[in-house]
């Protein structure tokens, strides 16, 4: 039997960002995750073991998700100052978001 339209396309894994919901490729996202050992922390791999959370790459959802208990319902922990902190200062490596273009004629 062969197959009507070519090879069958790529499947591409799509994950949610906590902070705003919007759903994008995995790769796109930065995951945080609670290791087993206990501490929370960027993984850039998105492969290590533990409990794992998505977020944007922009300042904005890493804000929203620091300064409310977003984080720590996703990973079912609750974030020390000290994470907080690790994940505050990775965020300042971040872009900010991209403002939404003016309306023409404005």
């Amino acid at each position: 039997m062969t197959r009507k339209g070519g090879p069958r396309p790529k499947h591409v894994p799509m994950r949610t960002c906590v902070a705003c919901r919007v759903t994008q490729p995995k790769r796109q996202l930065i995951r945080v995750v609670r290791t087993l050992a206990g501490p929370v922390e960027v993984d850039l791999t998105g492969k290590k073991n533990g409990r794992g959370a998505y977020l944007c790459p922009n300042r904005a959802c890493w804000g929203r998700a620091l300064k409310s208990n977003i984080l720590d319902i996703a990973l079912r922990t609750t974030l020390t100052a000290d994470d907080r902190a690790r994940l505050a200062a990775f965020a300042e490596t971040l872009g900010e978001a991209a403002a939404p273009a003016a309306p023409a004629g404005a």
